[in-house]
């Protein structure tokens, strides 16, 4: 079998800017959460999708913030988007999906935990985290742990990551420590770029080991001299920045493989929920989904 983990900030965010503005009765901004419903339903009805998870970020700061007073949080979104978080997470539990509403953690957090832990039962075959996001390229393991960016239909697998970014998955939390992540606030250590990262951390494997001086270095890296000064005078804020980039793997997650087994929609609830967001093809796509017809 294969487990679905899907990043429900990043779809709910991508829906607000991709599915047309919708009110419902009340006049409340609905269309994100409509779109995220039909995907979601979607996804359902793809061929292989029979154990979904999906984790939501139910507040922007985490215990991050605590550590980082530049790391990502709340401030600038629209309040349009904002107000749609929760409703998000309703419909996703109506339509019968594990949801995870992240507080002290982050939704990569959850779905970096639950990686790891269907990926160690040996009846699961692969586990696929439906989201483009480069920080869960660390939670990838050969083609049983892979990222799977559903709009492109891309499937990002170890070889994949080594393609793309030049480093093992393993490496991703170094890499990002020493190039930045503008999206989580993360600055970066100045004049390390995309290749110099890649190029130093395959030859040494991680920050860590990275020598204080060029005159060390055993690899060969344009600007050397200025690089290796800019890091070893900013050696604990990229420790630091490594810390922020690396997921945590044991949120208290409660359910367990049986629970992320899709067993339908509870009716009840999702006509309550098409109704909030005025849209009763909600409940006739989930309908379809056991009738066998298209959504």
């Amino acid at each position: 079998m294969n487990v679905h983990l899907v990043d429900g900030t990043y779809e709910l965010f991508r829906a607000y800017y991709a599915v047309p503005s919708a009110k419902n009765a009340s006049g409340a901004e609905v269309g994100a959460v409509r779109g995220l419903a039909r995907s979601m339903l979607a996804l359902l009805r793809e061929p292989g999708t029979s154990h979904v998870g999906i984790a939501f970020d139910h507040v922007i700061e985490s215990f991050r913030n605590e550590l980082f007073a530049g790391y990502k949080t709340g401030e600038g979104i629209d309040p349009d988007l904002w107000s749609q978080f929760e409703l998000a997470e309703d419909v996703c539990r109506a339509i019968g999906i594990v949801v995870w509403p992240m507080i002290e953690f982050e939704a990569d957090d959850a779905l970096a935990t639950a990686a790891a832990r269907c990926a160690a039962l040996p009846e699961v075959e692969q586990v696929l985290i439906a989201s483009p996001d480069k920080d869960l390229a660390q939670c990838v393991v050969g083609t049983r742990v892979v990222c799977l960016d559903r709009m492109r239909k891309k499937v990002l697998d170890e070889a994949g990551v080594q393609a793309k970014f030049g480093v093992q998955p393993v490496q991703i939390p170094d890499y990002l420590a020493l190039v930045g992540d503008s999206a989580d606030g993360i600055p970066g250590v100045p004049r390390w770029g995309a290749k110099s990262a890649a190029a130093v951390l395959t030859a040494y494997g991680s920050l860590e080991g990275i020598p204080d001086s060029a005159a060390d270095w055993r690899v060969s890296v344009r600007g050397a001299a200025a690089l290796a000064e800019s890091l070893a005078g900013r050696r604990s804020a990229a420790l630091l920045y490594k810390k922020l980039a690396t997921l945590r793997m044991d949120v208290p997650l409660t359910e367990d493989l049986e629970a992320l087994a899709y067993r339908g929609a509870d009716l009840s609830r999702l006509e309550a929920m098409a109704e909030r967001l005025s849209d009763t093809s909600l409940v006739e796509r989930a309908l379809m989904l056991g009738s066998g017809a298209e959504p």
